[in-house]
């Protein structure tokens, strides 16, 4: 596990993710399921993108991001007094020195486990309560990030102030995980030859 300290969507950051797959976007690869994603061919266009160009492109952001951002660090320190772990934050995490792809966890717990913050809008944080599980939605990313660190747990914690956060501990999953690794691979062999196809056009 290679550690990259550096604050997170910092000019540092945005240019340590150029054209790498990382976790919060692994739903573009694969399904929930483990199968290949429909956005795969764009999402990887994109990354193949940004490694010629050099640079990260501008990504989707509404109101509702916004605000989850803007909440990140209280939602941390909520999570801290309730659970009583220390949350430590980092930039970027790979598997190894190869780097081909990572993830950007909201916090990592005495190097044993993860932790992945949600700020939703009420109604979609009443759901979360209600159904108590992790939600379809983040089971690429949660997952992605154990295979990306060893880890064989993660937090996820969804939190709207003036309501009971959702806290729950999510064990590993090896066979999602093995489905997960083995498109990853593909994904960026792919992503190599595109990339060498641009280079051959400059």
């Amino acid at each position: 596990m290679i550690k990259i300290d550096c604050e997170q969507l910092s000019p540092e950051w945005f240019l340590e993710k150029v054209g790498k797959p990382s976790a919060g976007s692994f739903d573009k690869i694969v399904t929930s399921k483990g199968e290949p994603s429909k956005q795969r061919e764009k999402y990887l266009y994109q990354l193949a993108g940004e490694t010629i160009a050099g640079m990260k492109t501008e990504t989707y952001s509404n109101e509702a991001m916004k605000r989850g951002i803007e909440l990140e660090a209280e939602a941390r320190d909520l999570f801290m007094m309730i659970t009583d772990l220390e949350v430590t934050q980092v930039g970027i995490i790979y598997p190894d020195a190869g780097k081909a792809y990572g993830c950007s966890p909201d916090g990592i717990i005495e190097d044993s486990a993860g932790l992945e913050i949600k700020c939703p809008l009420i109604h979609t944080h009443v759901d979360y309560l209600l159904r108590g599980i992790l939600p379809t939605d983040y089971v690429q990313q949660v997952q992605g990030s154990m295979l990306v660190t060893g880890f064989n747990w993660w937090f996820f914690c969804s939190y709207f102030p003036g309501l009971p956060p959702l806290i729950i501990k999510v064990p590993r999953d090896g066979v999602f995980i093995e489905k997960l690794r083995t498109e990853l691979e593909k994904f960026c062999l792919d992503l190599a030859i595109v990339i060498n196809k641009l280079k051959a056009m400059i």
